[in-house]
């Protein structure tokens, strides 16, 4: 019932001595359905937003818990709703101390933002260059060069700022090694770098012409047919990890330092 107001979340445990009992709910949950085991935030004091947050893991076959997958428009369910109604979880699953949850939970949304922005992994994933899949499906000149001079240069431009991005990404990381852990710049890298990965997409689909529209069917390549599925996934990447909304308030006051005026 938080929406991007993480710290307001009102799954509750309830502390019964040796154990806690959970009831409430968690939308996207990642593997939900073949998990084990969940790492779950829940608050554990009503009077205190922030202070009020533990951190525990949970049984995923423990009674009470239930999980639904959610179809994505990609038509693939990695994410599920999670419901939680009466579930007894032991003392020794709380991480951490009571009330160390927010800190602890955000810790680990630097290293998700950091992963989730790409950085050297998403372009190992990437494969191919732009201009040479556009070789492929569009005209040539006499040099050998895409004949569509304005696509060349969407590509042209793409490839300057994702490299520099990806530059930039790996001197963040040397940066965050050298002070003992990842920062707020992860905000700064999720931020450029899922929105530069949703702008390759769009750009592979304008390549491929019809080609890069197909759902299904023996006329369209598995790499025709992923990249389509990629592109409406990719839309997600600018909102789960944290929306780019909430990276550019974390940007302003973390990294730049600016300050709330009343």
């Amino acid at each position: 019932n938080a929406g991007s107001d993480l710290a307001n979340l009102q799954t509750f445990a309830e502390d019964k001595g040796d154990h806690y009992i959970v009831n409430g709910q968690k939308t996207w949950t990642s593997g939900g359905q073949w998990a084990d085991k969940c790492f779950a935030i829940v608050r554990t004091d009503k009077s205190d937003k922030h202070r009020g947050i533990s951190f525990m893991l949970i049984d995923m076959d423990a009674p009470g818990v239930e999980v639904r997958p959610i179809t994505m428009i990609s038509g693939t369910s990695p994410f599920c709703e999670t419901f939680f109604s009466d579930v007894k979880v032991p003392k020794e699953n709380l991480v951490g101390e009571e009330g160390q949850g927010w800190t602890i939970g955000k810790r680990l949304l630097q290293h998700e933002r950091t992963n989730i922005s790409g950085g050297g992994r998403l372009a190992s994933m990437m494969g191919r260059s732009l201009g040479e899949i556009a070789k492929r499906y569009g005209k040539t000149d006499a040099d050998g060069e895409l004949a569509n001079k304005v696509l060349r240069d969407k590509i042209a431009d793409f490839e300057i700022r994702w490299n520099s991005f990806l530059l930039t990404a790996r001197r963040a990381v040397e940066e965050s090694k050298a002070q003992g852990g990842v920062s707020e710049i992860s905000s700064v890298l999720k931020k450029l770098g899922t929105k530069l990965s949703q702008e390759r997409s769009e750009l592979l689909i304008e390549i491929r012409g019809l080609q890069g529209l197909g759902w299904e069917g023996d006329e369209f390549t598995d790499g025709e047919l992923e990249a389509v599925r990629g592109w409406l996934f990719g839309k997600a990447t600018t909102i789960y990890g944290g929306s780019t909304e909430i990276q550019n308030n974390i940007i302003a006051k973390r990294v730049l330092g600016m300050l709330d005026h009343q």
